[in-house]
């Protein structure tokens, strides 16, 4: 009986649908996240990722259909115990006014406290700990707001490693890095011992750092699979509307996709049709 426990899905998402007015934003989706896998959300513009994450989130609670959290609907939870279990890295972090970095990582801390619970030895030690991993000790009494976007990331994982979450969720944590920051960040996350589901635009930095990707596109999950075998030029070219092509990787091994504008007018009719 434990075993067959241990094989539940973590979360568990069936026939998901969210509509506002008259417009369909997510169609009828269902799938799985096991524990420790990481999980990426792909598809063009408009497709529905963030609006799907805002979904796993519980932001957005007015859909049809049920996500199950540990085998218990997600709505049953209350806010604080949400918080203990779900990290959520966003695109863009809201303002961070006059925080230090040490103060922006102890948020993390808030889910476990007490309204009036003071901080102790421990939790300074915890805060501590995270930024070590996070390679950003250096920096524990630096402002957040000047820092570069890739140290404001690792800040924010830092605060997810505080708060002890058992989901790290990602909504494009590449969007606004240069090259070496979008390696740095995604092997930061990958070599974490969390279960993570992140949106990623890049289909090749998804290829290499995602163990399963789902394929949206206009609300509905077009594809369930892992990289290998999603990458596909006859899977991606009806989605994205351009001819694709593909290849291994040389360094990495993995598959990569390149995309090209051979017949651009008929692709963007398609796309805007």
């Amino acid at each position: 009986m434990s075993s067959s426990i241990a094989q539940q899905p973590l979360i568990k998402v069936v026939n998901l649908s969210w509509q506002v007015k008259n417009k369909v934003i997510l169609d009828h989706l269902t799938f799985d996240v096991n524990k420790g896998e990481t999980l990426g959300i792909i598809g063009p513009n408009g497709a529905g990722k963030t609006s799907l994450l805002r979904c796993l989130l519980n932001h957005q609670n007015d859909f049809s259909g049920d996500i199950h959290f540990k085998n218990k609907k997600l709505n049953h939870y209350n806010a604080k115990q949400l918080a203990k279990s779900f990290a959520v890295v966003a695109q863009k972090a809201s303002p961070i006014f006059a925080l230090s970095v040490f103060d922006v990582v102890r948020m993390g801390l808030l889910p476990h406290k007490g309204l009036f619970e003071l901080d102790n030895d421990h939790d300074r030690h915890q805060v501590e700990l995270a930024l070590e991993k996070v390679g950003l000790s250096s920096l524990i009494t630096a402002q957040y707001n000047v820092l570069s976007g890739g140290e404001q990331q690792r800040v924010l994982i830092a605060r997810a490693l505080v708060q002890k979450a058992e989901i790290l969720i990602l909504d494009e944590p590449t969007n606004h890095l240069d090259v070496y920051y979008q390696h740095q960040i995604l092997q930061l996350v990958q070599s974490l011992d969390i279960t993570v589901i992140m949106t990623v635009h890049d289909l090749n930095l998804a290829a290499q750092y995602c163990q399963r990707l789902l394929l949206l596109n206009r609300g509905k999950l077009i594809c369930d699979n892992e990289p290998d075998k999603l990458l596909t030029p006859q899977i991606l070219s009806p989605v994205f509307g351009l001819d694709c092509q593909r290849d291994q990787d040389p360094i990495t091994e993995k598959p990569r996709v390149s995309f090209n504008l051979t017949n651009k007018k008929d692709n963007v009719n398609e796309r805007t049709a």
